[in-house]
């Protein structure tokens, strides 16, 4: 008699102590799911018939093909063999998209009339990985959504589980039910070339299923460099995730919304943006969204006590903004510039990734790292990307560069024909200026940072912010973004970085009720820090 307990996860109930998988909290059921599935696979990489044109596409990050087998967790769908497997249905429905009306008749197929259609002239075989490759890399993959708890005035978060490929190559199969010229070939392998730059599979707007090229849709083309806390993964490993992009930069379109209209319109306008749900049954497909190549990168860890911290170094990477539906040149024009502006925001008062509100304390405090966590990221524009750079030729310019920003969101908002309001939202985080400060000061290179040392010990006799609300602690988000932005002027129409000089910026937003946020306020005209922004 067979033990139920012993039949595969993948074929027991989605259901508690059974095959649910999704929870973090349970992470040996997922190991066990990804091991049985694993091992049951074939070992070969599959083989298309010599009949069919295959093509090879490397993946930057990772790929999920949902299979909607099982509630509540996303997962591959699986071929014979236990092959993880990019349908042939899913790949003929981005390539139609990507086809002319004659194309897609051509080669899809169509309706002769309302009771006859006709079939098009190529077969979709899909996608399956190149080799064995994609069983040995890290397969079990970590969702976790934070806009409500980092944003809003909502403390609920969790992280949840999904299968997922690591950065592989996959090769695509098209056959045709009769022979074509060379050149038809080459015709229909641009066709897919264009498809696939929007991204295969799910999650594609966060940098799942991405190519490297992007020669069509890139909006916005940037090359970055930087480095923190990595994320980990459920066995403690680190990964270099680049849908902490899409996060901020949809974090920061939030915030900005939130400032000039009511919370609903800017949801709306959000999502319009860069995608979500309106509600459980209804689900919005954005006009932007990211792909990122790490060209060069670097894992490594960081180490106090007994305890390990995975890191990054990336010495540099491109992101690309993609422009993911059809829009006339002049909404091109208009959303290119909005996304630019979202994007130098987000890196003028912050970063990407984890621990992006704090500085990164190996390059600015090192001393404070003897038997202490790490804290905090450094981000920056290389050379060949420094035009994406403010230029401040002194620190009031910082005013005038959020007031642009802040006409841009506005300019956005009446081609939605929305309605501007002066209602403040209750929002932790919104950016408007009677719900944030700013405050700044040049720092004449890195060890002259001012502000990383109040996080940690008294600024003003016993007065200190540390532990408070506003730095925040444990399970509670803070309310003051700390930044050491590279200062750059401009002359003769060239971005010139200032020695080693850093533009430190406070971006508080502060709890009214709170006395150690007043008595800190109070205490800022006294310093070398100079109010930026806010009332």
């Amino acid at each position: 008699m067979i033990n139920s307990n012993e039949v595969p996860l993948m074929f027991q109930a989605q259901v508690s102590g059974r095959g649910q998988i999704q929870y973090i909290r349970n992470p040996e059921q997922s190991e066990r799911w990804v091991e049985e599935w694993v091992d049951g696979s074939a070992i070969d990489a599959y083989t298309f018939s010599s009949k069919i044109k295959t093509k090879e596409y490397k993946i930057t990050w990772r790929f999920i093909s949902n299979s909607g087998q099982d509630e509540d967790i996303i997962r591959p769908v699986i071929a014979a063999k236990g092959f993880p497997f990019y349908p042939g249905a899913s790949m003929k429905g981005a390539f139609l998209r990507a086809c002319t009306s004659e194309q897609g008749e051509r080669y899809c197929g169509g309706k002769l009339n309302s009771n006859d259609t006709q079939p098009g002239k190529l077969r979709f075989h899909g996608a399956y990985p190149k080799d064995a490759t994609w069983s040995e890399e890290a397969l079990i993959d970590v969702v976790h959504p934070q806009q409500d708890w980092q944003i809003k005035n909502n403390n609920s978060h969790a992280a949840f589980i999904q299968i997922s490929l690591y950065q592989p190559t996959l090769v695509f199969g098209i056959s045709s039910t009769e022979t074509l010229a060379a050149d038809e070939w080459e015709t229909i392998w641009n066709i897919w070339d264009k498809a696939i730059q929007k991204g295969i599979g799910s999650r594609v707007s966060a940098g799942y299923g991405q190519p490297i090229n992007h020669p069509e849709n890139k909006l916005v083309t940037v090359n970055l460099r930087g480095q923190g806390l990595a994320s980990q993964l459920i066995d403690k490993t680190g990964e270099f995730r680049p849908n902490i992009f899409k996060a901020a930069l949809r974090g920061h379109t939030l915030r900005l919304f939130s400032s000039i209209t009511d919370e609903n319109t800017a949801e709306e306008l959000t999502r319009e943006l860069w995608g979500g749900f309106a509600d459980k049954n209804s689900a919005v497909v954005g006009q932007l969204g990211i792909a990122f190549n790490a060209v060069d990168l670097e894992m490594g860890e960081y180490r106090y006590n007994n305890v390990t911290m995975p890191t990054y170094e990336l010495s540099v990477g491109t992101l690309n903004i993609l422009c993911m539906g059809a829009s006339s040149a002049e909404y091109k024009k208009e959303l290119k510039n909005l996304a630019t502006k979202i994007l130098k925001f987000s890196m003028l008062l912050g970063g990407f990734g984890k621990s992006w509100r704090r500085v990164d304390h190996r390059i600015f405090f090192p001393e404070y790292l003897n038997g202490k966590p790490m804290i905090g990221s450094h981000w920056e524009f290389p050379k060949q990307s420094n035009k994406y750079y403010f230029p401040v030729n002194n620190i009031n310019h910082i005013t005038n560069i959020l007031n642009d920003i802040k006409q841009t969101v506005n300019n956005w908002l009446q081609l939605k024909g929305k309605t501007p309001t002066t209602q403040v939202s209750y929002w932790r985080e919104t950016f408007h200026p009677q719900k944030v400060q700013v405050w700044g000061r040049i720092a004449v290179d890195e060890v002259d940072s001012l502000a990383v040392r109040w996080f940690h010990a008294n600024y003003q006799g016993s007065q200190s912010i540390k532990g408070s609300s506003l730095t925040g602690r444990m399970g509670q988000i803070g309310r003051i973004w700390h930044r050491m932005y590279p200062h750059y002027k401009i002359r003769d129409g060239e971005m010139i970085r200032q020695g080693r000089k850093y533009v430190e910026l406070l971006t508080i937003f502060p709890d009214k009720k709170d006395q150690r946020t007043q008595e800190f306020l109070t205490f800022l005209p006294t310093s070398d820090f100079i109010k930026l922004w806010g009332e």
